[in-house]
């Protein structure tokens, strides 16, 4: 392909990738919805996920570890976790309930600490209540800022697509995090 049609494909590309607007949420308002020009909607949120491991009231408890200890990693490879985690508006866990993450999450490497991801994240406040979108795919827990894919939604996040970007608050020895989560949906 010569430089120039190179360029022109760029050129019919971008005109169909839709026009994302960036927004600044505070709290209060932890998702805003727009409208793209092919009239798909695309919604940014903002939430804190508490994953609690320890305590009387643990919101993830293991159910599966490796058969054979002996070959015990150091990263936890092979541990399963379920998960009804809360979601929050933000990082303080007593603040306003948005939803609920649920699902199960996995440490699926053996040389670091990663996670694989299959949650539900339902919302339970504002117009996204009865919403759902679901997030698969590895969690670098101990990167800074890590993303995953969103593979489906529903409500009115029915079809959706996007990403969510991830970054620990806050995390002690037991395992227990606060993350905080920003998502971009198209839906």
């Amino acid at each position: 392909m010569s430089k120039q049609n190179a360029i022109v494909m760029v050129l019919i590309i971008s005109a169909m990738v839709p026009q994302i607007q960036s927004v600044n949420l505070k709290a209060g308002n932890w998702g805003t919805s727009l409208e793209t020009k092919n009239n798909e909607t695309v919604t940014n949120l903002q939430f804190y996920f508490h994953d609690t491991l320890s305590g009387k009231n643990p919101s993830a408890i293991k159910v599966a570890e490796p058969i054979d200890k002996s070959k015990s990693f150091s990263t936890l490879f092979c541990n399963i976790m379920m998960a009804d985690d809360p979601l929050t508006e933000t990082s303080d866990p007593n603040s306003k309930l948005v939803g609920r993450a649920q699902g199960l999450y996995g440490s699926s490497c053996q040389e670091e600490f990663g996670l694989l991801m299959a949650l539900s994240y339902s919302f339970v406040d504002g117009p996204y209540n009865g919403s759902s979108f679901t997030v698969v795919g590895k969690n670098s827990i101990m990167n800074p800022v890590r993303e995953m894919a969103v593979v489906g939604g529903t409500g009115l996040f029915r079809m959706a697509r996007g990403y969510a970007i991830a970054q620990t608050h806050w995390f002690d020895n037991s395992g227990d995090a606060i993350v905080g989560y920003n998502v971009t949906l198209v839906h």
